[in-house]
């Protein structure tokens, strides 16, 4: 048995090729299958099935795309309602592709109907298991309980603990484990670890699921941990219930200028994927900055941020207009339009342009008048636990429905390490307000003279 890992570190996500050398199964496929198939391909299989671990909340799935085109079978729990033909699979229940023997298990908690797959190579008596436990068990901790329903959140959070106890004692202690969430992806709570690999018998005695013998204090811990997630969550389980189409991955002609301008004009969401102090510096009036490709960030917060559903122009060099497509084909941001182009100004060019200084905490200290603001847009918590005297907080998720309660004031904005803070930088700037990007960690705030309490 042989275990292809195909990551998405925009999502936080691992989806998985699991091969005999013959016929694959592949488990929890994002929706841009290709990369699966390239995987595929190299290592010289053919798939048969395709199985999901549960209604995913944080992406649409390629599964169903997947096994039509490939004519395989899609394992789906028979209890999910679902609007499209499935193979339904059941707790207990073993299934033999070509070597491989794969015993399905219910690990109800990150939702009612998940699933867990224990697969083995029926030629090796007593060989290595793997364990593909979806959003259950993962490295460190679990999946989150809350994405279902307030209401059913505990009820959830004491399911996880039995379910990934149950899932440990059937499997045996050297098993692989093969989590699909849990790699900064914002399905996973509690202390989770940044290991790359582990087994169950490594979680067993490191895993707090695992090794908190009071159930009650495991569910009271989970949920006092509890933060926001993207707002898009809310669209994911319902898309993938009703079954989703191909992903469309091409590059659309640029809009002309004119277009462009009059889509500026009307309020429409260009995002300009740019660096954000080029942004800063040089952009087009109502564009909107969503830095590209500094961290794994992109995703999660233009799902989070701009409304669902919105028409969304990208604007930026080809390549990263590109690898953005794809990205929001993931969180069913389906054939934005785009303007390919090194330089703004160029593509609109009878279009108003402005900037919004930047700098760091030092800028601060000596320009910062008695009546600006200083606003941080990180977490709640984040906030919480140390932040800049006098300051408020207004995570950016939450800034377009609040801005109407900021002072009329300039508005130092920043975030942890700038991201966050360059894209409240420029919603504020769209809206017609004085602001300053600190383009800067939260955690020199201190060394530059800026006081930060507690």
């Amino acid at each position: 048995m042989d275990v292809v890992v195909i990551e998405t570190p925009q999502l936080g996500d691992r989806s998985y090729l699991v091969h005999d050398g013959t016929v694959a199964l592949v488990i929890d496929p994002q929706r841009d299958i290709d990369r699966v198939e390239a995987a595929a391909t190299a290592a010289g299989v053919r798939i048969t099935h395709v199985a999901e671990t549960h209604l995913h909340n944080d992406y649409v799935t390629g599964g169903l795309v997947l096994a039509l085109k490939h004519g395989a079978d899609y394992l789906v729990n028979a209890d999910d309602h679902v609007s499209f033909s499935r193979v339904p699979v059941t707790d207990g229940q073993v299934l033999h592709i070509g070597r491989l023997s794969v015993r399905v298990v219910a690990t109800p908690g990150h939702t009612h109907t998940h699933l867990s797959y224990v697969v083995r190579d029926e030629t090796h008596d007593g060989g290595t298991e793997a364990v593909f436990s979806g959003g259950s068990l993962l490295y460190g901790s679990v999946g989150r309980t809350d994405l279902v329903s307030p209401h059913d959140t505990a009820a959830l959070a004491h399911e996880q603990y039995a379910s990934v106890r149950r899932l440990a004692s059937q499997t045996s202690p050297d098993a692989a484990l093969y989590p699909t969430h849990g790699f900064g992806s914002f399905c996973s709570i509690g202390p989770a670890s940044h290991q790359e690999t582990s087994t169950i018998s490594e979680q067993t005695a490191s895993n707090h699921a695992l090794t908190d013998a009071n159930e009650d204090h495991f569910v009271a811990e989970l949920l006092a941990n509890i933060t926001a997630y993207p707002s898009y969550y809310t669209h994911m389980s319902p898309l993938n219930a009703a079954g989703v189409g191909p992903a469309s991955l091409d590059v659309p002609e640029s809009v002309d200028a004119e277009e462009l301008g009059r889509r500026l004009k009307a309020g429409e969401w260009v995002v300009d994927l740019r660096h954000r102090v080029a942004f800063a510096d040089n952009h087009l009036q109502g564009s909107v900055s969503f830095e590209y490709g500094r961290g794994d960030n992109f995703t999660s917060y233009i799902g989070w941020v701009i409304p669902w559903n919105q028409p969304l122009t990208l604007l930026g060099p080809a390549d990263e207009v590109e690898q953005a497509i794809r990205d929001l084909e993931r969180i069913g941001i389906e054939s934005p339009d785009t303007a390919v182009g090194p330089e703004p100004g160029a593509l609109a060019p009878d279009s108003q342009r402005t900037s919004y200084p930047h700098g760091d905490w030092s800028l601060l200290a000596k320009e910062r008048a008695p009546h600006d603001v200083v606003l941080d847009v990180r977490r709640p918590e984040e906030f919480e636990a140390s932040h800049v005297g006098g300051a408020l907080n207004m995570p950016v998720y939450e800034l377009l429905g609040r801005m109407a309660e900021l002072p009329e004031a300039r508005t130092w904005v920043h975030c942890a390490t700038g991201y966050r803070a360059s894209i409240a930088a420029s919603l504020l700037d769209r809206a017609g307000r004085n602001v300053v990007l600190i383009d800067a960690r939260f955690k020199d705030a201190a060394g530059a003279g800026i006081e930060t309490v507690p």
